[in-house]
Parts: structure tokens; C-alpha cells; sequence
């Protein structure tokens, strides 16, 4: 074991590491298990291979962020929990310091998603829940975005249909728990919101409007 603040000298044109305290290799590199205090403000507590985090360990960032995990070559990947300063939290794998694989991200309202990550963001199938309404999305995302058929579960009735950008479009149909369901489509209706100022540029909004055929009793042979 070796302890040292690696204040190398100003002109031997190496960056300054910050404060070590832990195993060694013969290259005097960091290796194995040790304790660092890095020239930000930040610590980590963990292994080490050939001067980087690798394996299991525990960074804790100056702002009150911390992540519990596994690192590859200095980089969070494999399973691992991240507490973010704004009360959120990622609970699942990551791939190069980035959300990829299966998670669950808990945000600070209390909204959780549970599913499939690329990137660091929502991609393929997950499950986005609701907190103050206890509703939740269950279908496919794209780039952190609602993309093709999902399911939005309410809490006595469902909308079952195709999204984009976070959007119903196109056909569909709403069922309700007491037997009953109503086909037809989402046709978007855009407006153009004109800035204050003359040179603002027009802001396009959406808005899926709804178009219902009458409602009936669901038929037994196609009833999902």
C-alpha cells in the first residue's frame, strides 16, 4: 500500500491526479484496491487496473451525486446505481458512462420508468408510470420519445394505438373495463403560435384530436 498527494512538478507537463491512497502496480500505477480524492472535489473508493477505475466501486461527486457500480477502463459499465442531486435515481446497466440495457430511472416527482435504455435514453420497450395519477404508458420508445404501439392504462379504461414524438396518431381504440370499446383514429391538428416580437419564429403545436366511432360491446374473439 502507498499514500501520496501526486503533486507532480509543474513542468514535467502531467496533470495534476489528486490525493491516492491504495494498492500499486510495478508501473506505479494505481492497481487494485484504493482510496482517491480527485483535484474537482470528488472521491472515489474502489478498484483500480493500470491507473483506471475498474471493477467494483463507489464515486461521490462534489454536488451530492454519487454512483455505486462497476466501472471498465474509467468508465461506469455493467450494473450500477446512480443517485443524482435532484433526488432521481438510475438503477440498472450502462455501457461507456451511459444509460444502455435494462433500468429503472426514478424521477424527482416520483414518475418511474422501468425498461430498456440507449444511450442514456428510453429506447425499445419500457414502462413509464405515473406517480400523481397512478397511469402508465406500456409500449415502445424511441430516443426518449413514446414510438409505434403502446398502451396508455388509465384507471378504468386504456387507449391501445400507435404514438409519435410522445403523440397518439393514427388508428386505434379506447377499451373500458366495463366491457365496452370504442374504435377510430388520432388525426393531428397543428397550430401556429406567433411570437411576441416580429422577429420570433412561428412555434408549430400539435394537438391529437380524437376521431370515435360509436362505442360497442368488445367482441369475444378479438378481446386482447
Amino acid at each position: 500500500m502507498s499514500s501520496d498527494e501526486e503533486t507532480l512538478p509543474d513542468d514535467d507537463g502531467l496533470p495534476y491526479l489528486g490525493e491516492y491512497d491504495g494498492e500499486r502496480n510495478e508501473m506505479e500505477e494505481r492497481h487494485g484496491l484504493g482510496r482517491a480524492k480527485l483535484p474537482n472535489g470528488d472521491t472515489y473508493e474502489g478498484y483500480y487496473e493500470n491507473g483506471k477505475r475498474h471493477g467494483e466501486g463507489v464515486y461521490r461527486f462534489k454536488n451530492g451525486a454519487r454512483y455505486k457500480g462497476h466501472y471498465i477502463e474509467g468508465k461506469k459499465n455493467g450494473e450500477g446505481v446512480f443517485l443524482y442531486p435532484d433526488g432521481s435515481k438510475y438503477e440498472g446497466s450502462w455501457i461507456n458512462d451511459l444509460r444502455s440495457g435494462l433500468g429503472t430511472y426514478t424521477y424527482p416527482n416520483g414518475d418511474t420508468y422501468d425498461g430498456e435504455w440507449a444511450l442514456g435514453s428510453r429506447h425499445g420497450h419500457g414502462v413509464y408510470t405515473y406517480k400523481e395519477t397512478g397511469s402508465r404508458y406500456d409500449g415502445r420508445w424511441f430516443h426518449g420519445k413514446m414510438q409505434e404501439e403502446g398502451h396508455l392504462i388509465h384507471s378504468n379504461h386504456r387507449y391501445v394505438g400507435n404514438f409519435e414524438e410522445n403523440k397518439p396518431r393514427g388508428r386505434g381504440k379506447y377499451v373500458f373495463d366495463s366491457g365496452c370499446e370504442q374504435l377510430g383514429k388520432y388525426v393531428w391538428k397543428e397550430t401556429e403560435n406567433i411570437g411576441e416580437h416580429e422577429e420570433d419564429e412561428a412555434e408549430i403545436i400539435v394537438t391529437p384530436m380524437w376521431e370515435g366511432q360509436e362505442i360497442c360491446a368488445i367482441n369475444e374473439h378479438v378481446q386482447e
